[in-house]
């Protein structure tokens, strides 16, 4: 019985983790092929939303939470969920997915991957900013956080900035002569992970105002399609880059969406049962698998800069992830003293063992 259910976490993982290394390099080649990233982004928002919707009805009727039962009665919108709903929508999605995916079209798909796994480290940045994260200069925990940030911030850097050598490939995906390019494709993919971490920190407000978590998040998705609509709308002169001029379009758009809803789903249900750190150490599979197949059937180029940055990012990763691991270890711990310290009190006897003189 044990054997079978702990697999299935990281079966999970590993099969999102696959599924995110298919939608960089399919996107990449769709973008190669003249699809326009903005366009792409409201196609993927509006599947995602047309997958959310019936979800969300199902688990809402009866009263009935998928992701958070118990919290007692259907959730409604009040105007302060609505306005963080609005908020992380607009940076988390709109802003975020923008950004990533011109970010993919101006530099390769391995640095789009690797520059996701800045995004432990921003969040822990952030979050120390709000105070939201306390920080302890004498701990050893809150050092690692701060190195592990650090040297990611310094592996980013490395892949903008440090191509070197070429090591492998001369890719028709990628002009040889757009130096300028590459560096706003690195930057738009750093922006992208840091509005990301925004919407992570955005997750608390939103969790306090409206518990229902499928509920909240197909709003949100309804609304980053129509923020995304109005975006590519202003950004996107071109009237015929919304026509899609072919079936691998057409399934690149559906693709992306339902591995935005599988995204949702399964990580979701993977932070319930082994936490956020489990979820968290399996983001440089992603770099791994797409590096690989990105050279095999892309033909991308490949820097001896952008691996000493992927590996720096890594390293820095998991720095981050090791203190906050030891952080909830010492959360836990803290917390089952006070239960027994709890206990302790009330097991005072009621009965003395002197007898009662008469």
């Amino acid at each position: 019985m044990g054997s079978s259910s702990s697999y299935k976490p990281l079966m999970v993982m590993i099969t999102l983790q696959c599924a995110y290394s298919g939608l960089v390099l399919f996107t990449k080649a769709a973008f190669t092929g003249g699809l326009s990233p903005r366009v792409l982004v409201v196609y993927r928002q509006a599947v995602a939303t047309l997958i959310m919707v019936p979800i969300a009805c199902f688990s809402r009727r009866g009263g009935r939470r998928s992701i958070n039962p118990g919290s007692g009665g259907v959730v409604s919108l009040t105007l302060e969920s609505f306005s963080w709903i609005f908020a992380a929508a607009f940076f988390g999605v709109t802003l975020n997915q923008n950004a990533y995916f011109e970010g993919i079209n101006l530099s390769n798909s391995t640095v789009a991957s690797a520059m996701t796994d800045l995004i432990p480290a921003i969040t822990f940045l952030l979050a120390a900013i709000l105070r939201m994260e306390i920080i302890n200069m004498r701990s050893l925990r809150s050092g690692a956080k701060i190195l592990g940030t650090f040297i990611c911030v310094c592996g980013a850097m490395a892949m903008a900035f440090l191509k070197g050598p070429k090591l492998l490939n001369d890719s028709p995906f990628v002009a040889s002569s757009d130096d300028k390019d590459w560096l706003m494709g690195c930057l738009l993919l750093f922006a992208a992970s840091f509005f990301w971490s925004l919407w992570i920190i955005f997750q608390v407000p939103i969790a306090a105002t409206c518990p229902d978590l499928m509920y909240s998040s197909t709003w949100l998705c309804f609304l980053a399609t129509l923020q995304s609509a109005i975006v590519a709308l202003f950004l996107e002169k071109d009237v015929s880059a919304w026509k899609l001029d072919s079936t691998f379009e057409l399934s690149c758009c559906l693709y992306s969406g339902a591995v935005l809803t599988m995204s949702f789903v399964g990580q979701a249900w993977c932070v319930s049962e082994r936490g956020p750190i489990f979820t968290a150490i399996f983001n440089p599979l992603c770099t791994v698998i797409t590096a690989i197949f990105a050279a095999i059937f892309l033909h991308e180029k490949a820097y001896i800069g952008e691996l000493m940055g992927a590996v720096a990012v890594i390293m820095g990763l998991y720095m981050v992830l090791w203190g906050k691991a030891k952080d909830l270890r010492k959360a836990e711990s803290e917390k089952e003293e006070k239960e027994k310290e709890s206990i302790g009190d009330l097991e005072e006897p009621f009965l003395t063992d002197k007898p009662t003189e008469l």
